[in-house]
């Protein structure tokens, strides 16, 4: 996004295990965070999680967001990127083992 000059924003659900945002700032169990390179700063993006630091209300705090808390990706200017359905991610470690069958 950033390199067609768009802001990259993220739609985190504050519900899930793990999210760690200023609750000052949370709607109806959700927030909307920017990520652009300008409003972050040790911004790590991996298959587990979103982490960065920022100000809020001129106060720095560190942010951390699961994966499976990201609702959305989308461009500030224009509302378009990719939704996510987070309803079938496993949730505890008994249902993130892999499943097997034997077969005859």
């Amino acid at each position: 996004m950033e390199d067609s000059g768009l802001t990259p924003h993220i739609l985190v659900d504050c519900s899930c295990s793990g999210v760690s945002v200023p609750e000052m700032f949370i709607q109806q169990g959700k927030i909307v965070l920017n990520i652009a390179t300008q409003a972050s700063s040790n911004l790590v993006i991996s298959n587990e999680s979103i982490s960065f630091k920022a100000r809020f209300d001129g106060k720095p705090q560190e942010v951390f967001v699961p994966c499976e808390a990201v609702l959305t990706i989308y461009a500030a200017e224009n509302g378009e990127g990719m939704f996510f359905d987070n309803d079938n991610i496993p949730t505890t470690e008994e249902e993130k083992k892999p499943i097997f069958t034997v077969l005859p």
